[in-house]
């Protein structure tokens, strides 16, 4: 891992991440949102989602392939139901509107499901989980993304490394929060370790020859193994179905990839479902029947190397508390960036 030089604030990064974003044209309840989400990722240790992104961001800005002002557009067939275009806005704004809607309709009724097309982007799906879990409600969320490994079965690049994202509220004990992707690791990770000139496991990827490599340059110029071979191929290819087939989304390959086509726009596609944790059980009957769950599980004898068993999400929760409390960690590369986008933002807003 390269070294950290520095140490920012949370609220000193919320704050020089929003007026980015400010400067870009973004409304600042947008910006706000968008700050809030890539820090989140820093947060939880998931950097390859963070604020890294940045330059992409504001670069598919410059060159109108994002709006930075999208009129998002809502169609609710069934009380439960909703689609919304996303008017080819950040995937962050896409997303957080597209599960306030599937939140009020399982607020109402139990269960509420929207999907989202002509988004972008929309960051680690931990940012909508986290949403819901804040209002009570339980959570699934999905999206496509652009071709980066294949099928199981093919040699080029077809399904996105697609995130599953499920969450359910706890009792007393924290939440579960699984946020995974569905190749053996994510494609952010692999260009942070090209852009680094760092190496990669055995097993993660092949090159654009097809052969197993460990330069991460090589694998980005190539395509990401699945998650267990067919299994995370089949999750991909479900969520090609749920979140690009009926979203209206592009799908099937045709997803454009953000860091490589600046031809066109992404339009990816996203799926929300939410629903209330205590449909069949009382309040208190399922909060205690979490807590039990946990418990049992934490309770288990150790595997040799584990000091504790930890739950999905537990790890980046905790590291999460602790960065809004001493700061969040910053490479030399990442904080030269930051000026550099402060800088152009300022130039573009004309201050």
């Amino acid at each position: 891992m390269p070294e950290v030089d520095k140490i920012i604030p949370y609220e000193e990064l919320l704050d020089r991440v929003r007026r980015i974003f400010a400067g870009h044209g973004m409304p600042a309840a947008d910006s706000d949102r968008v700050a809030e989400c890539l820090i989140q990722a820093d947060l939880r240790g998931i950097a390859s989602h963070g604020i890294n992104r940045i330059p992409i961001y504001t670069k598919r800005f410059r060159l109108k392939l994002v709006n930075p002002r999208p009129r998002l557009k809502l169609n609710a067939p069934t009380p439960v139901v909703a689609h919304v275009d996303g008017d080819n806005g950040m995937g962050f704004i896409v997303g957080t509107r597209a599960m306030e809607v599937a939140i009020a309709a399982a607020s109402t009724y139990g269960v509420g499901l929207a999907l989202a097309s002509h988004s972008n982007h929309f960051g680690i799906a931990a940012n909508y989980l986290l949403q819901a879990l804040h209002t009570g409600m339980a959570s699934m969320v999905l999206t496509n993304a652009s071709p980066a490994m294949p099928i199981w079965g093919g040699r080029t690049p077809f399904l996105g490394t697609s995130p599953l994202g499920i969450a359910v509220p706890g009792g007393n004990l924290p939440p579960l929060v699984l946020d995974m992707a569905t190749a053996v690791a994510a494609r952010g990770r692999i260009r942070r370790a090209a852009e680094r000139g760092e190496s990669i496991p055995e097993g993660w990827a092949l090159d654009e020859h097809g052969r197993p490599t460990t330069d991460a340059a090589a694998a980005y110029r190539g395509t990401l193994l699945p998650l267990a071979g067919p299994k995370g191929s089949g999750l991909s290819l479900l969520m090609e179905a749920l979140a690009g087939v009926m979203s209206g989304a592009a799908f099937g390959g045709e997803v454009k990839n953000q860091y490589v086509d600046f031809t066109t726009p992404q339009n990816v596609g996203h799926f929300f479902l939410v629903f209330r944790p205590d449909l069949f059980v009382t309040p208190d009957e399922y909060r205690e029947r979490m807590d039990e769950l946990v418990a049992r599980a934490k309770a288990g004898p150790l595997a040799q190397g584990f000091d504790e068993i930890l739950m999905p999400g537990e790890r980046e929760s905790r590291m999460a508390e602790s960065r809004r409390k001493t700061g969040v960690p910053i490479s030399a590369q990442d904080s030269d960036m930051l000026v550099n986008q402060e800088s152009l933002a300022s130039k573009l807003s004309g201050r």
